[in-house]
């Protein structure tokens, strides 16, 4: 069993779960993280406990690149806000030469079609990019395309998540994005708008975010797939609780279409309660993380969606 070394953009609520779910397995050993302040290397590895130890510096993602030959693949878990910064960063990669994996937990359809456009860099460098690989997009649209192989006709994918959280403090750069999608809203509001007045928003709403017809990437990377003939057939949405761990609505895919017979169906994949959003997420970007590792040992380069490829157990 071949030790798979990561590098960690992003320290806040899901960078930390990732060190918590690489400590219960195997095969990821987390060796460098960084947050907007500092960095952290060790090659014997990083728990939850050494992020007290991140060094103090004024390019963290820089420190990052500069050891690039000491791992074998990043997760991206840096804010999406704006649409235009996470693409930014790995561009400093690519700049650099890096040659390894990158999987993400990108969500937005804009971001997606921005990450796209590098394609070329990851190829020269042959490096594999797997975007979109948290729960939605990711967990969910790769069960969309299980769900499709069963009609010869797909009406619609309709995706709605419900995520508690019991402190919104834990996920900020997560609320943003979603608070992002409310109406009157937009990236660059929401990312200007500080702690307080998030926090008197969500008084307003007793801590609820009911979102609709949210820009998710689900709709590119499912037409990307062929399940889907147009992104409209693709509708996400769903509910976030941020005073309440338990989650406010079961999160659900739902698939429509028509089988060679001529019959309406639909199938429906529904995740349990119990999962907390971040389990949600780190496993699938472990996984795809695995298959970008195999995809790279097979000299297949560039970037791709999550719906293209079924992710590997990380062991």
């Amino acid at each position: 069993m071949k030790e798979i070394r990561i590098a960690v953009l992003g320290a806040g609520g899901l960078g930390k779960a990732c060190l918590e779910v690489a400590g219960k397995k195997k095969e990821p050993r987390v060796v460098a993280i960084c947050d907007s302040h500092g960095y952290l290397y060790s090659k014997e590895g990083i728990g939850l406990e050494d992020l007290k130890g991140l060094k103090p510096s004024k390019d963290p993602i820089g420190e990052i690149i500069k050891l690039r030959h000491r791992y074998d693949g990043i997760f991206v878990a840096l804010p999406n806000l704006p649409n235009e910064f996470i693409p930014g960063v790995i561009r400093r990669f690519i700049s650099a030469g890096y040659s390894g994996v990158y999987t993400c937990a990108l969500k937005r359809t804009s971001a997606i079609k921005l990450m796209m456009r590098l394609d070329a860099g990851f190829k020269r460098n042959k490096s594999v990019y797997i975007a979109g690989c948290g729960a939605t997009p990711g967990l969910l649209s790769a069960a969309a395309v299980l769900a499709a192989q069963s009609f010869t006709k797909v009406e619609d994918v309709n995706i709605w998540w419900g995520v508690g959280i019991s402190n919104w403090d834990a996920y900020r750069a997560t609320i943003r994005e979603d608070i992002a999608h409310l109406s009157g809203y937009t990236v660059s509001r929401a990312k200007r708008m500080t702690d307080e007045a998030v926090e008197e928003l969500l008084d307003k709403t007793d801590g609820r975010l009911v979102l609709h017809n949210m820009e998710h990437a689900d709709d590119i990377l499912l037409k990307r797939a062929g399940v889907v003939d147009s992104m409209k057939k693709v509708s996400v949405g769903g509910v976030m609780d941020t005073r309440h761990a338990r989650k406010p609505v079961s999160t659900t895919m739902t698939l429509t279409g028509t089988t060679f017979e001529g019959k309406r169906s639909s199938h429906r994949f529904i995740l349990g309660d119990e999962t907390s959003m971040a389990a949600n997420v780190i496993g699938p970007a472990f996984g795809y993380l695995k298959r970008a590792v195999w995809l790279k040992k097979h000299r297949i380069y560039g970037i791709f969606g999550s719906t293209e490829f079924m992710p590997m157990v990380m062991r």
